[in-house]
C-alpha cells in the first residue's frame, strides 16, 4: 500500500501550498523513483527543452522560458517520427503540418457566428498548446507570411489580435519543435550553409537549438537500422508491447511535470561568468569567420543565443532535480549548443564570394564523384 505525502505532512507539519499541489498528484514511491531516475540519468535525458518555465522581472517584463528546436535534414531520417513521439510524451502537445497550416490556424482567427452574427475568437494550434509543445512538420513548406505570423508567439509568447473590433492578447507559452527539409530535398555538404538553410534569419534566431540531420551511409549503422525496422514490423500486432509503451509514456509525462513543478533553479556566480565568457568567445569566432569568408553566417549569433544557453543550463538542472545551475550544467549546455546551432552555422562549404573558374570546376567534379560514390559506382573518400 502506497501512502500519499499528505498523510505524512499531517504528522510532520503544515505543508506549503506548492507541496499541497504535489501531494494530490504524486505518492512517495513515485517521487523516490523520480529522484533515483534523475540521479542515474542526469543531463543525458531528452525533453530538456520543455521543462524551463518563464521568468518575470521586477518591472513586469517576462522572459521566455520555453526552448524552441529545429530539425533540418533530408528525407527518411525519422524527423516526423521524433515529432510524433514528443506529441505522445509531452503533457500538452499539438501536432500539425506546415503545408496544411495557415497563419490563422497556428495563431488565432476571428469567426462570425451564423445565427447571432457576432464575432468570436477561435484559438489556433499555438494557443491550444499553451503550456506544452507545438510540433510542426514540413516547416519549410509553410508560406513566408505564415511563418512571420508566429514570430511574436515564438519570442514574446503572446498572440496579439486586432480584427473585427476585437482587440486582445492571447497566451502562447509553448515550445516549438519544427522539422524541415533543405531546398534541394537532401542536405548537400558541397553547398554553403546559406544554400542548405533556406529560412529567414529572423525565424532562425528564435530557435535555441538547430540540428542538422543527415542520412550517412555506413555499413554498421545501416545494418542496425534495418534490424530495428524489421523487428518493429515483426512485432507490429503485439498488444503487450503497446501496453508497456503506453505506461512508459505516462511515466515520462509525470516525470516532466514533477521537474517543472518542484525545481526553480538559478545560476551560480561561476556558471554566470562562464556563460559570459563563452558568449563573447562565440561572437568573436563568428566575426572572424565572417571576415575570412566575406559573408555573414547563415544562422545569426545574437543575445537570443545567450538566453538560449541560459535556458538550456537551467533546464538541465531541472532534469537532475537540482536548484542551482553549476559549471557542469553550463558546460553541457554549451556542448549541446556547439553540436547543434554552431555546427549548423559552420556546416556546408565555406566558400568566398568570388570563386575562380578552377575552384568552381573542382567543386563540380567533387560533387559528381560524391553522387557516384553514393550510387556505389566509384570509391571516393
Amino acid at each position: 500500500m502506497s501512502w500519499s505525502i499528505a498523510s505524512f505532512s499531517i504528522v510532520l507539519g503544515k505543508p506549503r501550498p506548492q507541496q499541497i499541489s504535489l501531494q494530490l498528484v504524486y505518492r512517495i514511491p513515485r517521487i523516490e523513483e523520480f529522484k533515483k531516475f534523475a540521479a542515474e540519468k542526469g543531463s543525458g535525458l531528452p525533453f530538456v527543452w520543455r521543462i524551463k518555465e518563464a521568468r518575470s522581472l521586477p518591472d513586469g517584463v517576462k522572459l521566455r522560458g520555453d526552448i524552441n528546436v529545429l530539425l533540418l535534414g533530408g528525407p527518411s531520417t525519422a524527423k516526423s517520427q521524433f515529432l510524433k513521439f514528443v506529441e505522445k510524451t509531452a503533457p500538452v502537445a499539438v501536432y500539425t503540418s506546415g503545408k496544411g497550416s495557415s497563419a490563422a490556424g497556428l495563431t488565432a482567427s476571428v469567426i462570425r457566428d451564423g445565427s447571432s452574427h457576432e464575432f468570436y475568437l477561435e484559438g489556433g494550434a499555438m494557443v491550444l498548446a499553451d503550456g506544452g509543445v507545438v510540433c510542426i512538420a514540413e516547416f519549410d513548406k509553410m508560406r513566408a507570411e505564415d511563418r512571420v505570423a508566429i514570430h511574436e508567439a515564438m519570442e514574446q509568447q503572446t498572440i496579439s489580435i486586432a480584427k473585427a473590433g476585437i482587440t486582445t492578447v492571447l497566451n502562447s507559452r509553448t515550445s516549438v519543435l519544427a522539422a524541415a527539409n533543405p531546398p534541394s530535398g537532401r542536405y548537400d555538404d558541397l553547398k554553403t550553409a546559406q544554400d542548405n538553410i533556406d529560412l529567414q534569419t529572423t525565424i532562425l534566431s528564435r530557435f535555441d537549438l538547430i540540428f542538422i540531420v543527415k542520412d550517412i551511409r555506413m555499413y554498421s549503422q545501416d545494418k542496425s537500422i534495418a534490424s530495428h525496422i524489421i523487428k518493429v514490423h515483426a512485432s507490429a500486432d503485439a498488444t503487450t508491447a503497446d501496453a508497456k509503451t503506453s505506461k512508459e509514456y505516462n511515466w515520462l509525462k509525470s516525470y516532466i511535470q514533477y521537474c517543472r513543478t518542484e525545481c526553480q533553479p538559478r545560476l551560480s556566480d561561476s556558471a554566470a561568468a562562464m556563460l559570459q565568457e563563452s558568449y563573447v568567445r562565440i561572437r568573436q569566432d563568428m566575426r572572424r569567420q565572417a571576415n575570412e569568408t566575406g559573408e555573414a553566417a547563415a544562422i545569426p549569433i545574437t543575445v537570443r543565443q545567450l538566453e538560449a544557453i541560459v535556458r538550456l543550463s537551467e533546464a538541465l538542472t531541472r532534469m537532475e532535480l537540482s536548484h542551482v545551475a553549476n559549471d557542469s550544467h553550463v558546460l553541457e549546455a554549451i556542448r549541446l549548443f556547439n553540436n547543434s546551432t554552431m555546427d549548423a552555422a559552420r556546416s556546408g562549404l565555406n566558400q568566398h564570394i568570388n570563386l575562380t573558374p578552377e575552384m568552381a570546376n573542382e567543386i563540380k567534379v567533387r560533387r559528381a564523384l560524391l553522387i557516384m560514390h553514393q550510387r556505389d559506382e566509384v570509391e571516393y573518400k
